[in-house]
């Protein structure tokens, strides 16, 4: 079955390998034109990418405005850039979704939070 909806809010966490995280930083301030492209045709807005320092976890939030999840995250991860991408990416984390390989593994790279709470006025 494929997940449909009217747009909804994803907040995912991974944890940075403290060795990478002015690369991190660094690559994150040139996001190739390509991948912001990408982000933009999947239905993303209001994308930001938070580090808390103690635990060394990133914290990505953003709106998935599009209908059909499924559909725009398959095509993400058929992007031939956005896969170059997250494989350069992907080697300064370390997943905290067990066995999983990298940001192309089905099981996912970035653990999905629950919400618990919203106030929108």
């Amino acid at each position: 079955m494929v997940e449909r909806f009217p747009g909804k809010r994803i907040c995912q966490i991974v944890k940075v390998r403290p060795e990478h995280l002015a690369e991190y930083k660094r690559v994150h301030e040139a996001v190739w034109p390509e991948v912001l492209q990408e982000i933009r045709e999947s239905n993303i807005v209001d994308y930001s990418i938070h580090y808390e320092p103690r635990s060394q976890l990133l914290i990505a939030s953003f709106k998935y405005i599009g209908d059909d999840w499924e559909r725009d995250s398959q095509r993400s991860s058929n992007h031939e850039p956005t896969k170059k991408w997250w494989q350069l990416t992907d080697g300064m984390q370390q997943s905290l979704v067990e066995g999983s390989t990298g940001s192309t593994d089905p099981r996912g790279w970035w653990t999905p939070l629950e919400e618990v709470f919203r106030f929108d006025s």
